[in-house]
């Protein structure tokens, strides 16, 4: 840890980036990306993502040291580049993402569970359910006795959990198989899958989901005992984990054709060492899972809560919101979150929503603070604020914000209409606890251009309320 009380120091920030990144996404990886692409959609798709991700990556980078002023990351970028309303949304949606994800990760915990259990199936039936709650709570009252000790569990769970993943990696390495890996690297055989740049379009929110926690530092800024190792904290992070998913998903398919791995219950990396090794593999994977689930959860429950706590202390959101107990954790920000959490909860087990359908939804979430953030980072260099006296920089900087940009709006449309409008059902409400903020620092609540932005979000959320309704829309 830290000799400053209370600060992060450069190794518990890459934990607290690798943590929140490494959660369940990389263990149902090798199912994932089968269900949508074959081999060479594989590697185009990573390719991109490697490029688009590391830009972003860079992006909060430059953002953590050009702007030591801003902590809050994400939110506090968007409303420094494009007013209240932007930066409210993306604090907003951040969150609904943040909490949609922790739904996500109990929903595969009881279905890992539900391997050695049959009575929790995929993760969805009314035991598991139960579990689920029960475990939501304990949580909950472990991060109220303080975000330092929980960072340091996040710590021994992070080490835990890349354990298995590198054993994986090296028995998958020797039963590698050239000729499946090449059998139909095009997915012909499988025409359900569409053209090469629909399987692309279609893996594309599953590589997002898995990167999802490459902010986890910038949030963390204020509590970071140096500045500089935001951003280092930020690239290492993101190297380490695109590295294991790479290999966790390309080896998977010299081990099982697409087909075999699209067939398999999450977590399918279970399944595949299994294959291999014979029961003991999945064992090893489901508690390697196990392990990482719950750091994982831990690791979110913390961002969920801080990024609605940043938020209200610079009266973005809520006053209420900002109040801390004796131990510094956001109480309220902290039983708003769970409480959402633990409705969403229920509602899977009406709607039996999978992981899969989960994690969509709080990927499309999360790509509006994404997009504003990467063109807050662009914005900079445009305009050469900040940049005084570094001309080279500012090139670069702008080449780097500029390709992060176009994957943001890339993402954008890759999630499809379906996510965009169940987005802005998602969106419309949050305007609520926006105007109770602005009341609060007595100023008009929404400038010309965000009434006509909020407009077209309430426009979509009331398609997407209809289009709930009437079932051509579903969860």
């Amino acid at each position: 840890m830290s000799d400053t009380p209370g600060k992060l120091r450069l190794g518990a920030l890459v934990a607290l980036v690798v943590g929140s990144m490494i959660g369940g996404g990389i263990f149902s990886l090798p199912q994932n990306m089968a269900a949508s692409a074959d081999v060479g959609a594989v590697l185009i798709g990573w390719a991109i993502t490697a490029v688009g991700m590391l830009t972003l990556a860079f992006v909060f980078q430059t953002l953590a040291n050009r702007k030591p002023d801003i902590d809050g990351g994400v939110y506090a970028y968007a409303k420094a580049g494009f007013g209240d309303y932007m930066g409210f949304s993306s604090a907003w949606g951040y969150w609904i993402s943040a909490w949609l994800g922790n739904v996500g990760y109990f929903v595969l915990l009881f279905s890992t569970l539900g391997y050695f259990f049959p009575i929790f199936g995929e993760g969805n039936t009314p035991a598991a359910i139960i579990g689920a709650s029960i475990l939501l709570w304990a949580v909950h009252f472990l991060v109220l006795r303080g975000i330092k000790e929980a960072a340091f569990i996040n710590l021994v769970t992070t080490i835990a959990k890349v354990v298995p993943l590198i054993l994986f990696i090296l028995i998958a390495l020797f039963a590698f198989k050239l000729d499946i890996f090449t059998s139909d690297i095009w997915g012909l055989k499988n025409p359900s899958l569409g053209s090469v740049m629909d399987q692309v379009r279609n893996m594309m929110l599953v590589t997002v989901w898995v990167f999802i926690g490459i902010e986890g530092a910038s949030i963390f800024s204020s509590r970071a005992e140096k500045r500089s190792d935001v951003g280092k904290a930020t690239v290492l992070g993101f190297i380490t984990v695109l590295l294991l998913l790479v290999l966790v998903n390309v080896l998977s398919l010299g081990i099982m054709t697409q087909p075999e791995l699209a067939k398999l219950q999450n977590p399918s990396m279970a399944a595949v060492l299994e294959h291999v090794v014979g029961h003991w593999g999945a064992v090893l994977i489901s508690v390697g899972l196990i392990i990482s689930l719950l750091g994982a959860l831990l690791s979110w429950v913390l961002l969920c809560a801080e990024i609605m706590f940043s938020a209200a202390k610079d009266h973005t959101m809520p006053a209420f919101l900002k109040k801390e107990n004796v131990n510094h954790v956001p109480v309220n920000a902290l039983w708003l979150t769970n409480a959402m959490v633990q409705l969403f909860l229920i509602i899977t087990l009406f709607s039996a929503s999978t992981y899969l359908s989960l994690i969509y939804l709080a990927t499309s979430m999360i790509l509006v603070p994404y997009l504003w953030s990467a063109a807050y980072g662009f914005l900079l260099a445009v305009r050469g604020e900040t940049y005084e006296n570094a001309l080279a920089e500012r090139k670069k900087d702008l080449i780097i914000g500029g390709i992060a940009l176009i994957y943001a709006i890339w993402l954008i449309y890759a999630g499809g209409l379906k996510y965009l409008l169940l987005s802005a059902l998602l969106y419309a409400p949050g305007a609520i606890l926006f105007a109770k903020a602005k009341h609060e620092s007595g100023q008009p609540v929404f400038t010309n251009i965000e009434k006509v932005i909020f407009a077209a979000v309430v426009i979509g959320a009331l398609v997407a309320a209809y289009g709930l309704y009437d079932g051509f829309l579903t969860l």
